[in-house]
């Protein structure tokens, strides 16, 4: 642990520019040490995580999920209505109800700013040197004065200038919530996590789904049994996987949609998704004149404690390019002000945090990837358990998925985590706490787990590892 600098809490001006997570949790802990706090924000709070991204991404991902549970029903003996029809999904419904939980989301924590004393100010702002925010709003250019301040501005969708979204059928996944029914034939361009979730969903939901990779797989840079797994399932589901396809360029035709790829093939469809990554939002903010140091990509550079190049100045969430989550972001954002208010804090530590895909089945990560052990840069163990075994997921029917766990062979220590399974992003937490607590697997493999349990995996898992040492 480390102190901050010896700045007086009470009293101090906090400013920070962008509502999303690496904002609004940087708020409310700079609120209860004391200081006085404004946030800018120019679309709503919760900012893109909330409004159009992750809340509504998942909240129509966990729609899709019930889609994909229905492919269970015939082994435990649930059969289809006597007329013969199957589920069927209301997309209208679908998505009036992605968007007002994404509203919903976006009002309570802004109720809850202003609840804790947080000064709310609509519009963009920009820095005027490193001690001065300036806010441009309906209302005219508002300066406020800072000791503190926070760019916490987010990424926007990257696009390819030869395949412009036209928000109609050319989309960006923040476009995506305003269709009036499921795409007849949804190519989606990127198979990154993004890609790779949305195309999961709308085959869920009916649609036909071609998926374009320019790599060798799907989630290049997943785990790669994870990465398999997923590509099969999606394959046995119907959708067609393009990989080592590079797109060239995305044009309307008269009924739809045709992707042009590098090698000359043309695929046509009725709606094209662009998921080639983010573009981290720091143009126009005045932050080189104010001593900000960018990267190459156009992200903040900041150290362990969100600190910028300029005095004062700190930097939170997608825009720092750090890890592009919205937990990151929200402790990059506590982490600033702890450190600036002169409170106790830990750097940010990345080895200890838990990321989720949310396909079906889910991708849970924490730790050091396998790649770290098979390649001999740590002296680790390594082993993997499939689902199918466990007696919780025979009776949920569940055949697809795994438990993988990777300890040092001389102390035992957790390294990492692979869960591959309905509701991964639950299960990984038992491995995520064995990291920050430096438990043994011996430890975790002696804890009690419910009996059947899908848990009861992570604790086997642990007990094969108990004779992998030395």
């Amino acid at each position: 642990m480390t102190a901050g600098p010896s700045s007086t809490r009470e009293g101090s001006h906090v400013v920070i520019v962008g509502g999303g997570p690496g904002g609004y949790e940087a708020a409310l802990v700079a609120r209860q040490l004391g200081a006085e706090v404004t946030i800018v924000e120019r679309t709503g709070l919760g900012g893109a995580a909330v409004l159009t991204d992750v809340v509504p991404s998942k909240t129509l991902i966990a729609t899709a999920e019930f889609m994909t549970t229905t492919e269970y029903a015939p082994s435990l003996g649930i059969l289809a209505g006597g007329d013969g029809a199957g589920v069927e999904v209301d997309f209208k419904v679908v998505d009036e109800r992605v968007l007002e939980l994404a509203a919903a989301q976006s009002r309570d924590i802004h109720t809850r700013l202003e609840r804790e004393g947080v000064a709310i100010v609509e519009g963009t702002g920009r820095l005027d040197g490193p001690g001065c925010v300036v806010a441009s709003t309906k209302h005219g250019d508002q300066r406020l004065p800072a000791d503190v301040i926070l760019i916490a501005t987010g990424a926007r969708p990257r696009v390819l200038g030869s395949a412009q979204p036209d928000g109609e059928r050319i989309l960006t996944w923040t476009q995506l919530y305003h269709l009036v029914e499921v795409p007849e034939h949804l190519i989606v361009v990127g198979s990154g996590v993004t890609g790779a979730e949305f195309a999961g969903a709308y085959r869920a939901l009916g649609a036909k789904v071609t998926l374009v990779s320019s790599r060798d797989r799907v989630l290049p840079n997943e785990d790669a049994d994870a990465a398999e797994l997923i590509e099969g399932v999606f394959k046995r589901r119907g959708m067609e996987v393009l990989s080592r396809s590079r797109a060239a360029g995305v044009r309307r035709t008269d009924d739809g949609v045709a992707v042009d790829l590098v090698d000359g093939r043309v695929v046509e469809g009725s709606h094209c998704l662009i998921a080639v990554g983010g573009v981290p939002n720091t143009d126009d903010l005045g932050l080189e004149t104010a001593g900000v140091r960018l990267t190459d990509s156009g992200h903040i550079a900041v150290d362990r404690v969100s600190r910028t190049t300029a005095r004062g100045v700190y930097a939170a969430g997608d825009c720092t390019g750090v890890l592009a989550l919205a937990s990151v972001a929200a402790m990059q954002g506590r982490i600033a002000m702890w450190h600036a208010l002169g409170d106790a804090v830990s750097p940010l530590d990345l080895g200890q945090v838990s990321a989720n895909i949310f396909t079906a089945p889910e991708i849970a990560t924490v730790g050091i990837p396998e790649s770290d052990i098979t390649s001999g840069k740590v002296r680790g163990a390594v082993t993997m358990l499939p689902l199918a075994r466990n007696p919780r997921a025979k009776m949920l029917g569940i055949t697809e998925g795994f438990v993988k766990l990777f300890s040092h062979r001389a102390s035992g220590l957790v390294m990492g985590g692979v869960v591959v399974a309905p509701r991964a992003g639950e299960l990984i937490h038992p491995i995520t706490l064995a990291i920050a607590n430096r438990l043994t697997v011996d430890q975790v493999a002696n804890a009690f787990t419910v009996y059947p349990s899908l848990s009861g995996s992570i604790a086997e898992a642990a007990r094969v590892l108990h004779d992998k040492r030395g």
